[in-house]
C-alpha cells in the first residue's frame, strides 16, 4: 500500500473522496502576476518613480530586464507550480518593438506578442490598467482628476484596455478579467469627501458603457484601505466600489492586503457573492502597513479557500495572486506563494464539510470544532504529493535545487 493510499482511505472515513478533490484542484487555476518578476517595472521606460502609493523593497540579484527575460522566469515558474494557469498582466507591460504610443492610445498591437506566448504556453490572460508611474498621474489623482483633460486621458486608458481584454479573450478561447484600481487619495484629511467619489462615478460609467460580451471579458474594480501618501483618504474605497460593482452587476475585487489588519476577509466573501455575479480574489499578505508580501500556508490564506469551498463558490470566483518581493528570489516568489494558495486550496476540499455540516444543524458544536482541529493532522500532504506526482512537478522541496541551478546558470547572468 502506497502513501497516497494510505491518505486516500483516512480520508475516505470520514467521507471525503481524494480524487474528487484532486480533479478540483487540477481544474482550479491561479493568475500569476507579471509584476513579481522585476519589482513592477514594466517596459514602457516613461521616468519617475511608482507612485500611488507602491514601494517595492530588496536588491536581489536576477531582475528580469526584458520581455524576454519575464517570459523565461515565468516558464521557469510554471514548470514547478503543478497544474495549469493564467497570466495578470498590467498595461505598463506592453510590447512596443512596434513603436511607443501613450496608455490612451494602447491596442491588441501592443499585447498581440503576450496573446501569441501565452497560447504558446497554454494560458489564459487576465489584464490591468495602469493607473500608476505616469507623468499624468504624478500627483496620485487619475479618475477623480479635477482637470477635465486628466481624467479623459485615463477614461481612455480604461476603454483601451477593456477592449484588449476582449480581445485577449476571444484569441485564446477563454475569458479575461480585467481589474481595475486607481491609487486616487489623499495624504492628510480632505474637506471634501464627496466631489472624487462623484467624478469617480462618472468616469467609471465612461469606462464601462460599451457593452462587451462576457464570454470574452469581465470587468471588476478593486478596492484599497490606505497607501503610502494616501493614509488618511482613498476614493476608491471598499464601501464605493461594492456599491458600484452591486448596482452595476460587475465583479468586486477582494485583496487579502488592502484591508485593515484586524478585518476578516474569508467573513466578506459570502456577504459580497449575495449581492455580485462573481468575485475577483487577489491572494496577499499584508505585514502590518505593507499589503503585498508573499503568500504563505497561514490561517487568513486557508480560511479564503475554506470559505470559497465551503460556500461552493470557487466557480464564481477567480484567483490571482498580488504581491512583490525584490529582497528574495523573484522566480522562487512565484512558486512559494503560488504553491501555498493550492496548497490551501486542497486543504479546503479535503474536509469532511458535510460531517461539520451535519454536526452545525444538529447544534452539536463541540464536535464540530473536535473535528475541525482534528483535520489539522491528517495527511494531506500525501495528497499534494500526489497532486504534484500526477502534474509532473517536484515534490517537496525538489523544486528549489532545480530553481536554485536556474538562478546560477541565468539569473546570476544578468549583472
Amino acid at each position: 500500500m502506497n502513501a497516497y493510499t494510505i491518505a486516500q482511505d483516512t480520508y475516505a472515513a470520514l467521507g471525503v473522496d481524494t480524487e474528487a478533490a484532486l480533479q478540483r484542484l487540477a481544474a482550479t487555476p491561479i493568475s500569476l502576476h507579471c509584476w513579481q518578476g522585476d519589482d513592477v517595472g514594466g517596459f514602457e521606460k516613461v521616468g519617475g518613480e511608482l507612485g500611488g502609493g507602491l514601494a517595492v523593497t530588496g536588491n536581489y540579484p536576477g531582475k528580469a530586464r526584458s520581455i524576454v527575460e519575464l517570459r523565461a522566469d515565468l516558464e521557469q515558474a510554471y514548470a514547478l507550480i503543478p497544474g495549469r494557469h493564467r497570466l495578470n498582466l498590467h498595461a505598463c507591460y506592453a510590447d512596443f518593438s512596434g513603436g511607443k504610443v501613450d496608455r490612451d492610445a494602447l491596442t491588441t498591437t501592443q499585447f498581440q506578442s503576450w496573446i501569441d506566448w501565452a497560447k504558446a504556453n497554454g494560458l489564459g490572460l487576465d489584464f490591468n490598467p495602469t493607473y500608476f508611474a505616469h507623468p499624468k498621474a504624478d500627483d496620485g489623482l487619475t479618475l477623480t482628476h479635477q482637470d477635465a483633460g486628466i481624467r479623459e486621458f485615463w477614461i481612455e486608458h480604461g476603454k483601451a484596455c477593456r477592449r484588449i481584454g476582449a480581445e485577449m479573450g476571444r484569441q485564446l478561447g477563454s475569458t479575461t478579467v480585467t481589474n481595475l484600481w486607481i491609487p486616487d487619495g489623499s495624504k492628510d484629511l480632505p474637506a471634501d469627501r464627496k466631489a472624487p467619489r462623484a467624478r469617480l462615478e462618472a468616469s467609471l460609467d465612461a469606462v464601462f458603457a460599451e457593452k462587451i460580451d462576457p464570454k470574452l471579458h469581465l470587468d471588476a474594480v478593486e478596492s484599497k484601505l490606505f497607501g503610502i501618501g494616501s493614509e488618511s483618504y482613498v476614493v476608491g474605497s471598499h464601501e464605493f466600489y461594492l456599491g458600484y460593482a452591486i448596482k452595476n452587476q460587475i465583479l468586486c475585487c477582494l485583496d487579502a492586503g488592502h484591508f485593515h489588519p484586524t478585518e476578516n476577509l474569508s467573513d466578506k466573501i459570502s456577504s459580497v457573492l449575495q449581492f455580485v455575479p462573481e468575485i475577483l480574489l487577489h491572494v496577499s499578505r499584508g505585514v502590518r502597513w505593507d499589503s503585498d508580501h508573499v503568500v504563505l500556508l497561514d490561517d487568513p490564506t486557508l480560511a479564503l479557500m475554506q470559505e470559497l469551498v465551503r460556500g461552493d463558490f470557487l466557480g464564481r470566483t477567480h484567483i490571482g495572486l498580488d504581491y512583490f518581493d525584490a529582497s528574495i528570489n523573484r522566480v522562487a516568489a512565484w512558486v512559494i506563494g503560488t504553491r501555498n494558495s493550492l496548497k490551501g486550496l486542497l486543504l479546503a476540499l479535503l474536509e469532511p464539510y458535510a460531517k461539520l455540516r451535519e454536526f452545525e444543524t444538529a447544534g452539536d458544536f463541540t464536535s464540530r470544532l473536535a473535528l475541525i482541529e482534528e483535520c489539522k493532522s491528517l495527511p494531506w500532504g500525501l495528497v499534494w504529493d500526489e497532486h504534484c506526482r500526477r502534474q509532473n512537478v517536484p515534490l517537496g522541496a525538489a523544486w528549489l535545487d532545480v530553481l536554485k541551478t536556474y538562478e546560477k546558470q541565468v539569473l546570476s547572468t544578468r549583472g
